[in-house]
């Protein structure tokens, strides 16, 4: 397994330069397309990273790519430095790397709301705007669901975990009625 570390290192370059030349959005709109290209074909990172390929047969193999799916110079360079360097197979977690290390530098704070059941859109912009004035700061909010949560939702803006889920006040009602019956009648 490959150190966080490194994937930090490649994330911080990749976004150091991206907001130093303004492309942040085209880099992101490209590690977005990248990705659904390596999920829809698996076979190309193994391709990629295999010892026993020619390097002229994975620089055509990823100058076809970029042909057929044309990126930003700078998306270009950053591909070609993963392939340089037999990181292909690290891709996502780069990416998931890079957009934290965007995020941080533009003072958006990461949140995680997990819900009982999906919500629309609606709901979900509504909650980002509140979470968003409540912090005074932009937000990134993911959605997750879990059933077993029955219904509210917990929710996580960086380490601090806000649990509001009926499971949890469920548990509290156990926790109380448990320790009621182990001091006996009053």
């Amino acid at each position: 397994m490959i150190p966080t570390a490194l994937f930090a290192r490649y994330a911080r370059a990749l976004a150091d330069v991206a907001l130093k030349t303004g492309t942040e959005t085209a880099i992101s709109t490209d590690l977005d397309t990248y990705r659904e290209i390596l999920l829809a074909v698996p076979e190309i990172v193994p391709a990629l990273q295999n010892p026993g390929i020619p390097r002229p047969v994975k620089e055509g193999l990823l100058s076809a790519l970029m042909l057929r799916y044309p990126v930003a110079e700078i998306s270009g360079n950053f591909l070609r430095v993963l392939l340089d360097h037999n990181r292909f197979a690290y891709f996502r977690e780069i990416c998931e790397e890079y957009r934290r290390v965007l995020d941080e530098r533009r003072g958006v704070v990461p949140a995680v709301a997990t819900v009982a059941a999906p919500v629309s859109e609606q709901q979900r912009a509504v909650l980002r705007k509140r979470i968003a004035e409540a912090l005074g700061q932009a937000v990134n909010l993911e959605f997750r669901t879990d059933p077993e949560l029955i219904g509210g939702a917990v929710l996580q803006i960086g380490s601090t975990v806000y649990d509001g889920s009926v499971r949890r006040q469920l548990a509290e009602v156990r926790q109380r009625l448990s320790s009621e019956r182990a001091c006996g009648p009053a």
